[in-house]
């Protein structure tokens, strides 16, 4: 209890305003992603704009390129989720087993290629756990652009991992909202995993 209660102080200490402003937006977004509202991505990007900064400043450099893609993607997921005319209303769906494998391979490969890249052009200490997590959330994102459930999964996985690397880089915070997050990415599957059944009369999962 005595070491919680210590980190809670040495979170508390280190934050910036930035920071609070980031994990803000960012708790902001996650929940709007929960209750499927489009505001899941205004939030998003003011939380990532604020996101590269700290990123960048903590050489955690991969993760500035996938807040940089974050904002690409919330752009282009806002327009798709502000489809709502008649039938073409983008609606929750799961992946084929292809699109799962095709999912794994892009996690793979883009794996691959960050590491490659963060070992030879960059300064970066944790090239491993930074290039994974950076390819585990471009592979989420992209998902949930297209609002498959399986989105869920991929970001738990990823927030997970992110867990260690922002406390060890002394964003406590950050760490901290991870745990949030991840939470909030297992309440969000299950009530998208509900909806699903009930709209397709199916069992997922």
């Amino acid at each position: 209890m005595n070491d919680i209660l210590v980190a809670i102080v040495k979170a508390a200490e280190a934050m910036s305003i930035l920071e609070i402003l980031a994990v803000l937006f960012a708790v902001a977004s996650v929940l709007y992603s929960w209750k499927e509202n489009i505001f899941v991505y205004p939030t998003g990007i003011a939380s990532v704009v604020i996101y590269v900064y700290l990123c960048y400043q903590s050489g955690i450099f991969a993760d500035v390129l996938i807040n940089v893609f974050y904002f690409i993607m919330s752009v282009y997921g806002w327009f798709k989720w502000a489809n709502k005319k008649g039938s073409t209303q983008l609606k929750i769906t799961r992946n084929s087993n292809q699109e799962n494998l095709l999912s794994l391979f892009a996690v793979s490969i883009l794996w691959m290629i960050l590491f490659l890249v963060l070992t030879n052009f960059t300064t970066s200490n944790v090239p491993i756990i930074d290039s994974f997590t950076t390819a585990v959330f471009f592979v989420g994102m992209w998902l949930m652009a297209f609002k498959k459930i399986e989105n869920w999964i991929v970001l738990i996985i990823g927030n997970l991992v992110s867990i260690p690397l922002y406390w060890y880089k002394e964003l406590y915070l950050t760490a901290l909202l991870y745990i949030f997050l991840t939470i909030i990415a297992v309440l969000g599957f299950i009530a998208w995993r509900k909806k699903l059944v009930k709209e397709k009369n199916e069992f997922t999962f």
